[in-house]
């Protein structure tokens, strides 16, 4: 019901930034909570960010606050990541999903229910 593309993936040294985007089709997000995973080579997938559906709360983990913002565009039916300060342990997969009405579990990502196909992040030194 609900089809998403990441992009805006790349390489960068260390301290760069990138936005990521998510593009959404098949339905409104307006209905839906987001969430940002990644996954590095060897490791679980992991929550990265939130943003609840009208983009009045956000969450972060611990390792990327203050470094990273989400944000959405409900009109536009799109999503961000502005990642600023990069450091190689954020190389990874980054994935953007969608969770039906996102009224609990904004970290699990067993929670959501639409995945998008990733896009590398690479940061190097």
């Amino acid at each position: 019901q609900v089809q998403l593309v990441e992009s805006g993936g790349g390489l960068v040294q260390a301290g760069g930034s990138l936005r990521l985007s998510c593009a959404a089709s098949g339905r409104s997000l307006s209905n839906y909570g987001m969430g940002w995973f990644r996954q590095a080579p060897a490791k679980e997938r992991e929550f990265v960010a939130a943003i609840s559906r009208g983009g009045g709360s956000t969450y972060y983990a611990d390792s990327v606050k203050g470094r990273f913002t989400i944000s959405r565009d409900n009109a536009k039916n799109r999503m961000y990541l502005q990642m600023n300060n990069l450091k190689p342990e954020d190389t990874a997969v980054y994935y953007c999903a969608a969770d039906w009405l996102g009224r609990s579990g904004y970290d699990t990502d067993s929670e959501y229910d639409y995945w998008g196909q990733g896009t590398q992040v690479t940061v190097s030194s």
